[in-house]
């Protein structure tokens, strides 16, 4: 298995996900953050983002994570994703997903997905999920 670069990766998905509104921040050791920027259409009622706008960008990081390990494998896809909704993120400003790679096999991934709204401490969504990898890659 062969580690992706960061720019390798944000040119990956720029041209496969174009609709998307995701940035890679940074690559740490045992991390990846993807920032999540938010527009009008991502909000909700009551002065929040949607729920499914959080979900996207837990997908997206553990996806970015996983092929930062693996390679850029395009068919690699989740086969399960759960989240929790902790607190109500900050409407005005971006997310940000920091996904930690739990166990990464032949073929499954295992993450998780930390959430934040940008310049905050706490969490506002936690999500654990599962990617498979092809074997014939």
């Amino acid at each position: 298995m062969s580690k992706t670069e960061k720019t390798e990766l944000q040119a990956f998905l720029s041209k496969e996900f174009p609709q998307k509104n995701f940035l890679i921040e940074s690559f740490e050791k045992n991390t990846v953050t993807v920032r999540r920027i938010v527009s009008s259409a991502d909000l909700r009622p009551g002065g929040t983002i949607s729920g499914p706008t959080m979900m996207d960008l837990a997908d997206c990081a553990l996806y970015v994570a996983v092929l930062r390990e693996i390679g850029i494998v395009a068919l690699a896809v989740t086969t399960s994703l759960n989240i929790n909704f902790l607190r109500k993120p900050v409407a005005g400003k971006d997310l940000l997903g920091v996904c930690k790679i739990l166990k990464l096999g032949r073929s499954l991934a295992v993450g998780e997905v930390s959430i934040y709204s940008e310049g905050d401490d706490e969490p506002v969504a936690h999500s654990v999920g599962t990617y498979a990898i092809p074997t014939d890659k």
